[in-house]
């Protein structure tokens, strides 16, 4: 196929790429060989568990020959096709798209080619729908590098690129128990009080920006990078009902907690809410080819029954990427890898809660199916994070490297570790990469201050 040898990867790779989300004199990438399951291996042979699915996408494993099987078929069949064109597999992959959607009630679907622009195309049709043009989100959220997508963004990674050219984006804050704002000096307030009072704040947000102004509140499910924040009882279903209310549209976006991550379809199905419109990507074809989707409620659509979504990608509903969703949602189903994932997200509670409790340096565990992380603090009375806000740490850096070198590839951001393995993931394999963080987190024990 290609005859590039080994060692020309990295020095060419260096020489030519531009990297993302990297400092370009810093950038040691993997040399990755070949993946299988939830392994992979370098140009030199090293095997590494893979707890992060390469970027929280790779839901089925690698190297599933099924999905594989499908892409070969369709580009030997039609390998693009044009956007106004109709296909076997856009209506196929639209159609299960509607069927596993919350309730089988959100039944058009837009293809994209990723997340961000899935979310960049949810906002436009929640402004052509209502007419409004504000977008409430929340302050710990991501939700795509593109311009309109990095400016709903919560998180610092908006910064480097303010102003950004998408006004009237509104942030709000998190219901994060274990850095509320609120209650810090009450931090065992009753649950429902707890959620209540992130429920007013919002509402108090609502009426200062005012309701006829606010077009859609937009929010991943449960946060993804920025910290596995896992809504409180009864807080989905208040913003549901905040929304109907101020006849503001709900957007989910459910860009990695989607397609089994959490043990159900999407994670919003965890409190039988249904939103206006949902946002997805990563599982949606486990990354085996690029695609993004947004699903709606046809009253959304029927909105430009008689005038123009003045919007469009070349590649939307590409015909490879369609054949590899399909495929995608069919192992998911003929394997029942979101009961499986279910499953062992118990499992890795239970796992993640000893490591809690051995090691001093772990703050709080969070988890809701394989969607987990580790909070690392310095004193757990002061929960001084192990590593300073918006930054890194020898420690954290110390932890990282640890892990790579004993072939545990994970996920980092400032002071937590993510555990995002592929959902096909056993026991004995979480147990493999249990092992290896206990030990990494002697390292950050260290610093533990009494």
């Amino acid at each position: 196929m290609f005859d590039l040898p080994d060692n020309d990867i990295l020095p060419l790779a260096k020489k030519h790429v531009f990297w993302t989300w990297s400092a370009q004199a810093k950038v040691n990438p993997i040399a990755i060989k070949r993946a299988q399951g939830i392994y992979f291996w370098d140009i030199e042979g090293k095997k590494y568990l893979d707890l992060n699915s390469m970027t929280m996408c790779v839901n089925v494993g690698h190297g599933e020959k099924r999905i594989i099987q499908a892409m070969s078929d369709q580009i030997q069949q039609l390998p693009y096709a044009a956007p106004g064109m109709a296909t076997n597999v856009r209506s196929l992959a639209s159609k299960l798209v509607a069927d596993i959607s919350p309730g089988g009630e959100l039944t058009k679907v837009l293809f994209t080619l990723g997340g961000a622009d899935a979310n960049e195309n949810a906002i436009k049709l929640a402004r052509g729908y209502t007419g409004r043009f504000k977008i409430l989100t929340r302050y710990r959220s991501y939700h795509g590098a593109t311009a309109g997508a990095m400016a709903a963004t919560g998180d610092t990674r908006r910064w480097m690129w303010e102003p950004l050219l998408m006004p009237g984006v509104v942030h709000f804050l998190d219901p994060y128990r274990y850095r509320s704002t609120f209650h810090q000096s009450n931090p065992n307030i009753p649950e429902e009080e707890f959620t209540q009072d992130y429920l007013n704040h919002l509402e108090e947000i609502v009426q200062y920006e005012g309701p006829e102004t606010i077009a859609g509140i937009l929010m991943e499910s449960v946060t993804g990078t920025n910290g596995i924040i896992i809504p409180p009882a009864g807080y989905m279903q208040g913003v549901r009902a905040l929304c109907d209310k101020y006849g503001i549209l709900m957007i989910a976006d459910e860009v990695m907690s989607g397609f089994g991550r959490t043990g159900k379809w999407f994670a919003v199905n965890h409190w039988n809410i249904i939103p206006d419109i949902m946002t997805m990507a990563k599982g949606l074809t486990s990354a085996y080819a690029p695609l993004g989707a947004v699903a709606m409620k046809p009253e959304i659509a029927s909105a430009f029954d008689d005038r123009v979504f003045e919007s469009g990608l070349t590649y939307t509903s590409h015909p490879v990427s369609l054949a590899a969703a399909i495929a995608n949602i069919k192992v998911m189903q003929d394997d029942k890898i979101i009961d499986h994932a279910a499953e062992m997200g118990l499992i890795l509670r239970r796992m993640l809660n000893d490591l809690g409790e051995k090691h001093e340096s772990v703050g709080e565990v969070r988890s809701i199916g394989l969607f987990a992380i580790l909070e690392l603090v310095k004193n757990r009375s002061t929960k001084e994070p192990m590593a300073p806000w918006n930054s890194s740490s020898p420690e954290m850096n110390a932890f990282r490297k640890y892990c790579l070198d004993n072939g545990v590839f994970l996920y980092i951001h400032w002071h937590t570790v993510l555990i995002i393995p592929p959902l096909i993931i056993n026991e004995d394999q979480l147990k493999e990469a249990m092992a290896i963080i206990d030990r990494a987190l002697e390292i950050t024990d260290k610093a533990y201050k009494y």
